[in-house]
């Protein structure tokens, strides 16, 4: 039985002999050798020289490698390393960014995974030694650390590099491709929308909170529903895309703030994100009473306190802020009470944020007596706080009073999307397709707007009218 064959694009045993020797017979020119099996199917031998037996076995392997390089049509082997082709992965996602064909929130999101959570597992194995039971094994060990958005993010990061790695010859098949869906995580919540009462409750809460004036809220969520569209967007748009004369408005671009970098105006996240809206009435008499005399047309409609472009995060913070309106006296009492337990604990937001397990946004509120707060966080605070005794009786039994609930308590879980979603409801209710709203929201796919922001009541009211015909069949 004839020797198994060596596998394309790879070399046997390295063979090292003395070529030269000195004058004192000392040798100073090795020679190594090896069979390597070229991409034609035939195995040639392959030297290679130096000064020292190292040198010379470590320059046979770099010319093995150029060998494979040249003729196997790519530029990684089976031999390189995950990060070398994480690398060029990454280099084409920054192109396609570039071009556009990529948003720079994606980059930002696969530059997290990639860097925080795959390189860290993944950067020293080679790609000949990749297989499912090993990237499923890694995917599962992220999932259980990072949760399951992350794990999900970095299974695409994974597939792309090793995508590459088939396409480049350095690998036969991609083994992300046989693994299952990530499932876990919490169920989906369901689409909502506000309710006309929620509306109005909204509006009232805007009208009566001073930094939520300040930040013009009013307007910007009247526009929201109005349209549909996102914050990003929103922020985007300038006073040359409003047409007073047909009620339409050009939704072309988004501001957005990647990564290390600042403020941008960008085109839209798709090309279905690119559209003219007709506007109800009220939208555009809001727009009207914003267009003062003296404004560019290059100008934004919805500007910061400088004239420029807003910050979309900012905004989504006073959207935050505005749901948790300044409470009850006793809850600015409980909440200049807990900032000064920190304050004596010596720490910042951030870091009381990090040692309780919970957003920085959150302590913020609770100092500013816009959340609500039970007694057992309370004393995980005040814990953490190391809060001597006496003072620590003193703040929970301001706690236990300014945790009972107010009216605006019900208004906690509206975010800026939520406006997006209620009009997404609205349009629904009023019978329009999933292709008209999904076409009104900028959407390529009408699934996702009916699965992720239509909020449905009864899914087939008219089914109980149909059905009452068989009324007589049951008596």
């Amino acid at each position: 039985m004839g020797r198994k064959p060596l596998p394309l694009g790879t070399w046997g045993a390295i063979r090292t002999y003395v070529s030269h020797r000195d004058k004192k017979g000392k040798a100073d020119r090795y020679r190594s050798v090896t069979y390597f099996r070229d991409f034609d199917g035939i195995t040639r031998q392959v030297p290679a020289y130096g000064a020292t037996r190292t040198e010379a076995e470590s320059n046979l392997k770099d010319r093995c490698r150029e060998r494979v390089r040249a003729r196997g049509g790519g530029s990684l082997t089976a031999m390189d390393r995950f990060s070398a082709g994480a690398d060029l992965w990454y280099a084409e996602l920054l192109e396609k960014v570039a071009d556009g064909t990529r948003s720079t929130g994606t980059r930002d999101a696969y530059d997290n995974a990639l860097r925080n959570h795959v390189l860290p597992v993944l950067k020293e194995i080679r790609f000949g030694e990749f297989s499912v039971p090993l990237v499923d094994k890694v995917i599962k060990q992220i999932k259980k650390k990072a949760g399951v958005p992350t794990a999900k993010t970095s299974r695409s990061v994974i597939s792309g590099v090793l995508q590459l790695a088939v396409l480049q010859g350095a690998m036969e098949a991609n083994p992300v491709r046989e693994i299952g869906r990530i499932e876990g995580g919490q169920a989906k919540r369901h689409p909502r929308g506000l309710e006309a009462d929620e509306r109005q409750m909204w509006f009232h809460m805007l009208n009566t909170d001073a930094k939520a004036i300040e930040a013009d809220l009013f307007d910007i969520t009247v526009f929201m529903l109005g349209t549909g569209v996102r914050i990003g967007e929103t922020l985007g748009v300038i006073w040359e895309q409003v047409n007073f004369f047909t009620s339409e408005v050009e939704i072309t671009h988004q501001i957005v703030r990647p990564k290390r970098e600042g403020l941008r105006r960008t085109k839209t996240k798709s090309r279905a994100g690119e559209r003219v809206l007709k506007m109800p009435s009220w939208c555009v008499a809001m727009l009207r009473a914003r267009f003062v005399q003296g404004v560019r047309l290059t100008d934004p409609v919805f500007p910061d306190s400088a004239g420029g472009f807003r910050d979309p995060s900012n905004t989504r913070r006073s959207f935050r802020e505005a749901r948790s309106p300044i409470g009850s006296e006793l809850r600015r009492d409980l909440g200049r009470a807990l900032k000064e337990c920190r304050q004596a604990a010596r720490l910042t937001q951030k870091q009381a944020a990090v040692l309780i397990g919970c957003a920085q946004n959150r302590v913020s509120l609770m100092e500013n007596g816009r959340v609500r707060i039970g007694v057992e966080e309370i004393e995980r605070l005040l814990d953490v706080y190391s809060t001597p005794t006496g003072r620590r009786a003193e703040v929970v039994e301001v706690a236990g009073a300014a945790s009972a609930p107010v009216a605006a308590d019900a208004m906690a879980w509206i975010t800026s999307h939520a406006f997006r979603k209620t009009t997404a409801t609205v349009l629904d209710d009023a019978g329009q397709s999933a292709r008209q709203i999904a076409d009104q929201l900028g959407h390529a796919r009408p699934s996702l707007t009916q699965d992720a922001y239509i909020g449905r009541k009864a899914k087939n009211p008219a089914a109980a009218d149909a059905l009452e015909a068989i009324a007589d069949d049951l008596k």
